[in-house]
């Protein structure tokens, strides 16, 4: 969102009686329930999509030792993957994907009680990992894929050569990348036998479904206050590298008020 049009949005706001409000809330919320209705047909038409055997054996690094895709469902059928942008040799981890990873733990005991594990899976070794897991105070199972083919195969890893190229398949398109690590979010299915299906993977801002906080930011008369057109999430950080958040000023409490004696 471009600040100049937020604040545009915000200074000398229309302010209307009652009435009026509730006839343009009311007018907006037949827009909202027409969203919702979409939202719930597109994802319709994604549980119909068609599925794909996974057939290579790719194995991870975890906590817990080696590991086996199947192995990773921890006995549920289904099996959610945040691609996390790390590295190996990385000092830290991506913190836009780090944003998406704050809202993780929260989710996670929900997502269990409706047959999905939900993990994290990077390409750095597994030390690096927890060193970084340890550090932002994650509870959420991470794994490394170090040393396999899995980034690469899900699209979220680029060789040197493919750089240099200025062209890598990212998205479901040959597109120029800046990093030799993206974003994603990957879902699996195994069924009874054991095999695993991939049933879905999205990219870009499809990775937006993580962030419940550009959710409540949405709500908001000032929205998500980005500004940069090439890369609008350049103000987040580490939670644990954000200044101070502004304190709100309030006036000080009138003399006899219930809660004057205890200011």
């Amino acid at each position: 969102m471009n600040t100049a049009m937020a604040e545009a949005g915000t200074v000398d706001h229309p302010v209307v009686p009652m009435d009026r409000w509730v006839a343009e809330r009311k007018a907006l919320l037949a827009r909202e329930k027409e969203l919702t209705r979409m939202h719930d047909q597109v994802a319709h038409e994604r549980r119909a999509l068609p599925w794909v055997r996974i057939e290579k054996e790719y194995v991870f690094d975890t906590p817990e030792g080696w590991s086996t895709l199947a192995n990773l469902f921890e006995g549920r059928r289904q099996l959610l993957v945040q691609h996390f942008m790390l590295g190996p040799g990385w000092e830290e981890g991506c913190k836009s994907c780090s944003y998406m990873a704050d809202h993780v733990d929260g989710m996670k005991v929900h997502l269990e009680h409706r047959d999905v594990t939900l993990m994290a899976v990077s390409r750095a070794p597994l030390a690096e990992i927890e060193a970084f897991r340890r550090r932002m105070g994650w509870q959420f199972k991470w794994v490394s894929s170090y040393g396999t083919d899995f980034n690469h195969d899900f699209g979220v890893s680029f060789t040197q050569d493919e750089l240099a190229r200025n062209e890598v398949y990212y998205n479901f398109d040959m597109q120029p990348f800046p990093s030799e690590e993206a974003p994603g979010i990957s879902v699996f299915y195994r069924n009874e036998a054991g095999e695993v299906f991939r049933t879905y993977s999205t990219y870009g801002r499809g990775v937006e479904v993580m962030m419940g906080t550009y959710s409540l930011l949405d709500l908001t008369p000032r929205g998500r206050i980005e500004d940069n057109p090439l890369y609008a999430m350049d103000w987040v950080r580490h939670h644990d590298r954000y200044e101070q958040a502004p304190i709100a000023k309030t006036k000080p409490a009138v003399l006899g008020a219930c809660c004057s004696s205890h200011v």
